[in-house]
């Protein structure tokens, strides 16, 4: 099982999130860029889980 790889983040929804870029996750996946990550202080908004680094995959 692999996971979803969002392309936008769910916070801006400006912010385009190709599966090389740097972002942040919570474990049910919910994505957001880095500098909305950053504004939130890495919690989910959705759930109130932590962010964490989305692992990258080669594109």
């Amino acid at each position: 099982m692999a996971l979803e790889m969002r392309e936008r983040c769910e916070r801006c929804e400006k912010t385009a999130l190709p599966v090389d870029a740097p972002a942040r996750i919570c474990t049910y996946e919910c994505t957001f860029c880095v500098p909305c990550s950053d504004a939130m202080d890495d919690v989910c908004p959705n759930c109130g889980g932590e962010l964490v680094a989305r692992p990258r995959r080669a594109a």
